[in-house]
């Protein structure tokens, strides 16, 4: 037996320490997020840091594992909840950020959560024509869509 043989091949397992080559793509084909151009990422597993499914897919996997799966629509993201698209008043906006602020279909704005620890996003799908008030959509931007994932496992801790 050799002494390759004796040492294991490091393992992706809950709460794995990982550093990767990663690139997430929606229904499109077109990259949402790519590092393989770049520097290679680095996360632990189970901090939200991927969504809960495509962690599901990594656990098992070895260092230097260098793979593409597919999730389903809805599977990586959730399904897209219409209780996500709110209105907001312009009132609120303007205390929240810039009052002169021109906001347009598409935009994506930051909000502050509730006990101001974080954030979370809202794309803009309507401006009311008096513009007083703003429709967004809070779910994420993949909720109901089918994403492919391709992952190059560099290390594991």
């Amino acid at each position: 037996m050799s002494v390759d043989q004796l040492i294991a091949t490091p393992m992706i397992q809950a709460g794995s320490f990982l550093t990767l080559h990663y690139r997430m793509a929606g229904p499109d084909g077109v990259d949402i997020i790519n590092t393989f151009g770049s520097k290679p990422a680095t996360l632990s597993l189970g901090t939200g840091q991927l969504s809960p499914a495509i962690e599901q897919h990594l656990l098992g996997l070895p260092e230097g594992t260098h793979t593409t799966f597919e999730l389903p629509a809805g599977a990586a993201f959730g399904e897209r909840n219409t209780d996500l698209m709110q209105w907001v008043a312009r009132k609120l906006l303007n205390e929240l950020g810039d009052p002169d602020e021109a906001y347009k279909v598409g935009d994506v704005v930051q909000f502050p959560t509730p006990d101001g620890a974080g954030q979370y996003a809202g794309s803009v799908v309507q401006v009311k024509t008096a513009g007083d008030a703003v429709q967004f959509d809070f779910n994420h931007p993949l909720a109901g869509q089918p994403v492919t994932f391709e992952v190059n496992v560099i290390g594991v801790l």
